[in-house]
């Protein structure tokens, strides 16, 4: 069993990081966790590094933790690009309410291209481009003969918004997407092998305005409170992403590189100095051998 990280970013569209998307890879398939802009680029970079499970044409079988843009925006590439490499199967969509005509939507905005790649000499499989599109509710979700996935209401704003839960070969991997911290975030991650959450830099919050402050305490996961679940659920290893490390995106000048490696470092203290289990900050293109 592999996790893959295909996009850790945030909507603040950093060029070092992909929008939010990972993959689970258990016995050569490959089950998609959001789908940010970049990731499928992301699967072809780790084929090419030897992934052979990556191949986008393996893109087939998606679960969306909310519908945030920042989630959603490579749904269109995942849906498309590997049917343009004859993709053959079918493709199914888990997600909440609004994924059936988010899909429907965009199906609809590239009828031109999909009627022209089917409709000419182009090679291409008519079932690559039929998309099922499955709601989500808590509880199982998904099983097949190699994995089990659970999804569990999270809270992040007023979006129905989920994490999922993958259980293959006596390992567990628990995905937290969006949210604030949740007490049974510590029963759910339990043991877990690994845990894929969102973090926010605990002291940076303090250089936002009141109503920034507000928003991020009320719809994401603090780093402190982030230790407090890792310390009571004991998961086998933690990786952070969707870090947002509130450093100014919009002034007349770029990031500082260096700014941003020293704030992702005392976000992973901030973690580290309130539980002894272990804690990584994960970055796109990492691999994670279960």
């Amino acid at each position: 069993m592999k996790v893959v990280l295909l996009g850790t970013g945030t909507p603040n569209a950093e060029p070092w990081a992909n929008g939010a998307g990972y993959g689970v890879i258990v016995n050569g398939k490959l089950y998609v966790v959001d789908a940010g802009p970049g990731i499928v680029r992301a699967c072809t970079g780790l084929f090419y590094r030897g992934v052979e499970e990556t191949r986008p044409q393996n893109l087939r079988l998606v679960f969306l933790t909310h519908l945030h843009s920042d989630h959603t925006l490579g749904l269109p590439d995942l849906l498309l690009t590997p049917w343009v490499l004859e993709r053959k199967p079918p493709v199914t969509v888990y997600g909440p309410e609004g994924t059936d005509s988010m899909v429907r939507h965009i199906l609809a905005a590239y009828e031109s291209d999909t009627g022209f790649r089917s409709g000419g000499p182009e090679p291409t499989s008519p079932d690559g481009l039929d998309i099922h599109v499955r709601k989500v509710a808590e509880g199982t979700v998904f099983q097949d003969e190699d994995v089990k996935v659970s999804a569990f209401r999270t809270e992040h704003g007023t979006l129905e918004s989920f994490g999922y839960v993958f259980e293959a070969e006596g390992k567990k991997v628990v995905f937290s997407g969006d949210t604030c911290p949740l007490d049974k975030m510590k029963i759910i991650a339990e043991n877990a092998d690994l845990l894929i959450h969102e973090a926010e830099y605990t002291a940076g919050l303090q250089e936002r305005t009141p109503e920034w402050q507000n928003y991020h305490r009320k719809t994401h996961t603090m780093s402190v409170d982030l230790a407090d679940i890792i310390e009571t659920a004991r998961p086998k290893k933690t990786v952070t992403t969707h870090r947002i490390l509130h450093l100014s995106y919009f002034e007349d000048k770029p990031v500082d590189m260096a700014e941003i490696h020293r704030r992702e470092e005392l976000l992973l203290d901030e973690i580290r100095g309130r539980t002894d289990c272990e804690v990584v900050n994960g970055h796109d293109l990492d691999v994670f051998e279960i």
